[in-house]
């Protein structure tokens, strides 16, 4: 790891003093490591930041507000694949309980349709108080502070050791709650799969099983559970999804957007992943998604993915791991402006990713 070099992208805050945490965890985290830092909007724009490993660190105030990082937003957002091949953590630092997974969501969407593949678990988070870390704490016999520096070594750890190989026969599962015969997002489903020959393909309906939805069963219940392959509910998660989930290289939901949040059976089946998590690791997972919108919103669709299966699960967010569309009347997708060649696109990236894994 010492080896490596990392870019650590650190908005400056214009009031230091809410910032000697932030540093503290960086000191501890970045001990031994070659780095470069940037710090303003003009100091990114001269920088190549493509094929490189990236430490996104933010420092708020209780506003949960960082000026320079948004005009840094802007910039990625307006710059189609300036950070194409990159790999990439975020560390967010909050004078407040709120914003930092908020600001996180919109920093890993953004940098993500940018180019930049995301490590599973690609967040740690400071609030004002640490309570976050009561837990990672207890079972480290640490200090919550000590926890939060020893968490934010782990991540730049992860980053600079981070790889994703190919598979010679990868397995993708597919998870979908539409209706085959109307269904835009499975439309633009069935384009995509085409560019994925070489791909073994589980295709599983939540909308053919009723999906209860977690009821916070104790830690020791659900890894009882979990242990067990099972759920306090069973059913088609238990029988169809747990063994599938466990055997993919990769998850593949495919998402109506009708009112800006994921379906019901889709937000059971994230909250349900908690059992089969506590027992097997899925960081060596990919997820992937296709959001398909009757007006607009697909962003925050994406973005509730990103938290759900990337930030808590820990599956990786390849680059970009989503298509979003819009289309209102069944079967307007089929019109959309580009969408073939969108829908090639996507099937290829994803196919190479499977296949052949990253090469940075």
């Amino acid at each position: 790891m010492g080896n490596q070099s990392l870019v650590l992208i650190y908005p400056r805050c214009q009031e230091p003093v809410k910032t000697k945490r932030i540093w503290e965890v960086l000191e501890t985290a970045l001990a031994g490591i070659r780095y470069e830092v940037v710090e303003e909007i003009e100091e990114l724009e001269a920088i190549d930041l493509r094929n490189r490993r990236i430490l996104f660190a933010v420092s708020l105030g209780e506003s949960g507000i960082n000026l320079e990082w948004y005009h840094m937003l802007k910039w990625i957002r307006l710059r189609k694949d300036c950070l194409k091949g990159s790999v990439a953590g975020v560390l967010v630092d909050s004078n407040s309980e709120w914003y930092t997974k908020d600001l996180a969501r919109h920093l890993v969407f953004s940098a993500n349709m940018a180019g930049c593949t995301f490590i599973g678990r690609p967040l740690v988070e400071g609030t004002r108080t640490l309570y976050n870390f009561n837990i990672i704490a207890r079972n480290l016999e640490m200090s919550n502070e000590e926890a939060y520096r020893a968490q934010g070594k782990d991540l730049v750890r992860r980053i600079l050791d981070f790889r994703l190989e190919g598979k010679d026969s990868p397995r993708l599962l597919m998870l979908h709650a539409g209706n085959y015969g109307r269904s835009n997002s499975l439309m633009l489903w069935e384009m995509i799969k085409e560019q994925l020959n070489g791909v073994a393909i589980d295709e599983i309906s939540l909308r053919n099983g009723e999906i209860d939805d977690c009821i916070g069963c104790t830690y020791r219940t659900c890894l009882h559970h979990g242990e067990k392959g099972t759920c306090f509910y069973g059913g088609v998660m238990v029988e169809q999804v747990y063994p599938a989930i466990i055997r993919c290289d990769a998850l593949m939901m495919v998402c109506a957007n009708y009112n800006d949040a994921l379906v019901a059976n889709m937000a059971a089946f994230v909250n349900r992943l908690t059992a089969p998590f506590r027992v097997h690791d899925f960081s060596n997972k990919m997820v992937f998604s296709i959001v398909v919108s009757g007006y607009s919103g697909g962003d925050l669709v994406a973005q509730q993915i990103i938290s759900g299966i990337n930030m808590n699960k820990s599956f990786i967010l390849p680059a970009p791991f989503a298509l979003l569309a819009t289309a209102n009347a069944p079967g307007s997708i089929r019109q959309a402006e580009g969408i073939e060649e969108k829908a090639e696109v996507f099937g290829v990236s994803m196919r190479e990713y499977l296949l052949h894994g990253t090469r940075i």
